[in-house]
């Protein structure tokens, strides 16, 4: 038997005049509007959208090599801008990108790491020629221990290019004498190049960082900011007069207001 309840709609959702007079009389809903697709929107390209100063601060040493790259094509100002709409020159991004690069070597290093007696060799004896060595052996049960360790941090984070390692004394030299503790053992080129037996040379228990960047670097150029030339132990000299000069200050205003 035919279906007389069979309403023939087309592609645009249209009626007979039947299904029409139908939905007069209440007995079918009112009639849907027509589907339409929303207008087609392409999805903007991550890649082309203009670049800002901190987008480009935030790029790690092989993104910016790509980025070099990029300098010497014609669309690198159309899709490079920032602040607003002004388009940064070529000029000034090579300059801000050698800037990063040579940031990024610079922190080589940059703290104390932790080392076993099994890492020794890899980390010490075999790092690079141009690398300097400083080998913190220490105990934790040792209050010295965590003096030094304070000051030799504080040198790790500006002396990017020295590597700082520490390890427990007796890891490194079994049955090592915890009255020699702590120890600094400076290395280069494979080779023990200072040694330095508890605090007496760095200052004692006053030691500072100045005081122990003066006694490492007193024969080597130990401590290596990544900048070159002698300006770090004329920097760290200045310093170290001036925390002086800083605590003599100190100590005539405390004696004045007794």
């Amino acid at each position: 038997m035919a279906d007389y309840h069979f309403v023939y709609k087309d592609v645009e959702g249209a009626t007979t005049q039947w299904d029409d007079i139908q939905r007069k009389l209440g007995n079918l809903p009112e009639k849907p509007p027509p589907f339409k697709p929303p207008p087609f929107a392409p999805r903007a390209d991550a890649d082309e959208q203009p670049r800002s100063k901190e987008w480009l601060d935030a790029r790690d040493p092989d993104e910016l090599e790509e980025l070099e790259d990029d300098l010497d094509d014609d669309r690198f100002l159309e899709q490079y801008r920032m602040g607003g709409n002004r388009v940064i020159s070529i000029e000034i991004w090579r300059m801000r990108l050698a800037e990063l690069k040579e940031a990024a070597k610079t922190a080589r290093f940059g703290t104390v790491q932790p080392i076993t007696g099994s890492d020794f060799v890899r980390e010490v004896s075999q790092a690079p020629p141009d690398v300097w060595v400083v080998v913190f052996l220490y105990k934790d049960a040792i209050p010295e221990c965590g003096l030094l360790e304070t000051c030799l941090e504080e040198l790790a984070t500006k002396y990017a290019e020295t590597k700082f390692v520490k390890i427990i004394s007796t890891d490194c030299i079994p049955n090592y004498p915890d009255r020699n503790v702590p120890t600094i053992l400076v290395y280069n080129n494979s080779a023990v190049k200072g040694t330095y037996v508890g605090l007496q040379k760095f200052g004692g228990k006053k030691c500072t960082p100045e005081s122990v960047a003066l006694a490492l670097c007193d024969s080597d150029p130990v401590l290596n900011d990544g900048q070159g030339g002698n300006n770090v132990m004329e920097g760290v000299r200045r310093k170290f007069i001036e925390k002086v000069v800083s605590q003599l200050e100190t100590r005539e205003d405390e004696d004045d207001s007794d």
